[in-house]
């Protein structure tokens, strides 16, 4: 049996793979709680590096559930724009201070949350 690090990307076990929905959201809630203290300097770019990755696993996924439903159905548009505002934020560059690591860190911790709401949505998890 091979792990999922090593399993080749659209073979059929890895497309029945559910996402893991609860860990992508304890990854957002970390930073986007109102009890979360400020993430260090090394704990902030493990964080970032966590969510972008989440957002790469969700957006395959949120698309797929999207490409079930009819070009003009309202939650197929917002779950695809969500889609749109993902990538845009998976090719931003967080700035050099630390606040501005933060604050996009911040960003990619909702768009996680966002693609999470869409995919339960969609597949009716």
């Amino acid at each position: 049996m091979t792990t999922s690090a090593t399993r080749p990307t659209g073979t059929a076990e890895a497309a029945t793979l559910p996402v893991d929905i609860a860990t992508m959201r304890d990854s957002a809630r970390r930073l986007l709680a109102e009890e979360a203290e400020p993430p260090m300097p090394d704990e902030l770019k493990t964080l970032t590096l966590q969510l972008r990755g989440h957002i790469m696993l969700a957006i395959p996924e949120v698309e797929t559930a999207a490409a079930g439903l009819p070009e003009d159905d309202i939650p197929r548009a917002c779950a695809l724009a969500c889609v749109g505002e993902a990538r845009m934020r998976l090719n931003l560059e967080p700035g050099r201070s630390l606040p501005a690591g933060i604050a996009h860190a911040h960003r990619l911790a909702r768009s996680v949350n966002a693609l999470c709401d869409h995919y339960e949505n969609l597949s009716g998890s």
